[in-house]
């Protein structure tokens, strides 16, 4: 794949999305490199209605299902996050900031946002197994707490509408361990014992 023509087609992709006037909130990978370094990704994950996605009849959809979309733009493959799942509309409604991004200001999720979809997509992730992901995604949650310590509570009380008490109380088990990675790393390793 050609970087510099991979590039242009972003570019012009949120060109296109902003001409249409397309509402749409970028995500995953990408919208993590705005606020933490180091983090890879090889596609764009969108949060965008379906409807809104026809307004760009440049993305080729290759596939669909109740709550994603994946399709292609040049170069560019995007995961789409459908606004039907009323979690993501909630995020693309009320967690959502300008970043940079290819010379233009994005519509990105913040911080909060980030979270609530990694930690919504934590007990699918555990019960496909897929071992890589769930450690991906723990990671991304554990270092976004760490950089920006966001304010939990209210994260899981906007979770709480959308998953099952049991996953919400394993949720609460697992970011309670990355506060301890966290504390580790705070105080020094095995200072103090």
């Amino acid at each position: 794949m050609d970087t510099n023509s991979l590039r242009q087609d972003v570019a012009r992709l949120f060109t296109l999305l902003h001409e249409r006037r397309v509402e749409y909130v970028l995500v995953g990978g990408i919208a993590m490199l705005q606020y933490v370094e180091g983090r890879n990704t090889e596609d764009i994950d969108l949060i965008m209605a379906l409807a809104d996605i026809h307004k760009v009849p440049e993305i080729t959809l290759t596939s669909r299902q109740r709550d994603f979309a994946r399709g292609k733009f040049g170069e560019v493959q995007i995961d789409f996050l459908l606004t039907r799942n009323p979690l993501f509309a909630k995020v693309r409604q009320h967690y959502v900031t300008l970043r940079p991004f290819a010379e233009q200001n994005i519509p990105c999720a913040t911080v909060e946002g980030l979270l609530l979809l990694k930690l919504y997509a934590l007990p699918s992730l555990y019960r496909q197994g897929n071992f890589a992901r769930v450690g991906l995604y723990e990671n991304d949650i554990a270092t976004l707490m760490h950089d920006y310590q966001p304010e939990l509570d209210a994260l899981f009380d906007a979770l709480a509408q959308h998953l099952s008490a049991s996953d919400l109380s394993t949720l609460r088990d697992i970011v309670a361990e990355i506060q301890q990675r966290i504390g580790r790393f705070q105080h020094g390793f095995g200072k103090g014992r």
